[in-house]
């Protein structure tokens, strides 16, 4: 089988960029309303939203990649890499290497890219990892760099990249592209253009024995933001994340031709929904304010706590509305006392309502505050 990097012309992807101008107009479009959304929130809340909107983009984009990580323990190395607070006890290497290469990213969106930013990514997301070889360096290794699955007897190549011995050349010539592609560099391109094209020519390289996806990511990423003029905070990772199977298929049906015009598509249309869960975490975040406001003094110390629980779950909500039981797990309190408690949630207009007996379940009443929507 043939790969796009073996084919006469690599690493020069053909695309249809007439039919990628509409989704290019879209996309700054919607980050106006980005812009103008975030202006409705104070300044705390912007502070908090963006802790929530980057410590969700490192807890997805390793998830991606099978690696769970605390959230909480993310959003504390988080607050502390931005001088916000002290971390918490407990934060493992992997919850502080993808906070720091994400605060990284968010400071220093518009520095030039160089070896040192994506080695330096490498080695804070892999330190202490004792199964990569090189950590903060390109692969070494002689064997072939394969994408597979599948049992050991019966394994399916997904993808094979350049050899190792390549990888100074191949980063050399990415990194000059990049640079070059950027709005003040020799040969500009669009947004969405700019971002998709770095990812799937990355990905194809795939220059570390690991990390690859969410450096790839990254570099995305910092693509859109320096494209922008400001850190996108767009739920990229968080999209991807819904849907992985359909990346990982979209990546496979172009690794092996340089006309790419099907991934661009894709990983355009994938970013404008990025983009579109991003506003609505800032039109959450906009109603969660006015929800306090419209009960401030009613909720008692239960009610608040178990508001304070649904809330974290952002915009996807309670996983099967919240139930009796999950009441009295969160607030620790009687039966009794619960079912006082969730009637007259309802009664005041904080809770939604469905369903009979065991089957109830309660939503938060954003109505007001989110054109109808409960979550």
């Amino acid at each position: 089988m043939t790969w796009n990097w073996e084919q006469a012309g690599w690493p020069n992807f053909a695309y249809d960029s007439k039919a990628l101008g509409p989704l290019e107009q879209l996309f700054l479009l919607r980050s106006g309303e980005f812009v103008g959304a975030c202006k409705h929130i104070g300044a705390d809340d912007q502070e908090t939203l963006k802790i929530e909107l980057i410590s969700d983009e490192a807890v997805k984009t390793s998830e991606i990649e099978g690696e769970i990580l605390n959230r909480d323990s993310v959003r504390s190395s988080l607050r502390q890499q931005l001088g916000l607070g002290p971390e918490a006890p407990g934060v493992k290497p992997a919850e502080r290497g993808i906070s720091k290469m994400m605060v990284d990213l968010y400071r220093n969106y518009a520095a030039a890219l160089t070896d040192r930013t994506v080695l330096d990514w490498h080695s804070m997301l892999l330190t202490g990892d004792t199964s990569i070889r090189v950590i903060g360096g390109y692969r070494t290794h002689p064997e072939p760099m394969q994408v597979v699955s599948g049992p050991i007897h019966k394994r399916t190549v997904h993808f094979e990249a350049p050899p190792s011995d390549r990888m100074a050349d191949e980063m050399k010539r990415f990194i000059a592209w990049f640079n070059d592609t950027a709005p003040r560099g020799k040969t500009p391109l669009p947004a969405l253009t700019r971002a998709s094209l770095a990812h799937l020519h990355f990905v194809c390289i795939h220059p570390f024995e690991d990390g690859n996806g969410r450096i790839g990511r990254a570099l995305s990423e910092k693509a859109l933001a320096q494209n922008l003029g400001r850190p996108s905070l767009i739920a990229m990772a968080y999209t991807i994340e819904r849907e992985r199977k359909d990346c990982y298929a979209a990546l496979e049906r172009n690794n092996k031709d340089l006309e790419i015009s099907g991934w661009m598509k894709y990983f355009a249309n994938t970013i404008l929904e990025a983009q579109n869960n991003t506003i609505k975490r800032v039109d959450f975040t906009v109603a969660k304010a006015k929800f306090y406001e419209r009960l401030r003094g009613k909720l008692n110390e239960r009610q608040d706590k178990v508001v304070a629980r649904m809330f974290r779950e952002g915009i996807d909500g309670f996983k099967g509305g919240l139930s009796a039981e999950n009441y009295i797990s969160i607030s620790k309190t009687s039966r009794a006392t619960a079912t006082r408690d969730l009637q007259d949630l309802v009664a005041m207009g904080a809770f939604t309502k469905t369903g009979e007996l065991r089957h109830t379940r309660y939503a938060l009443n954003l109505a007001k505050e989110i054109g109808g929507e409960n979550v």
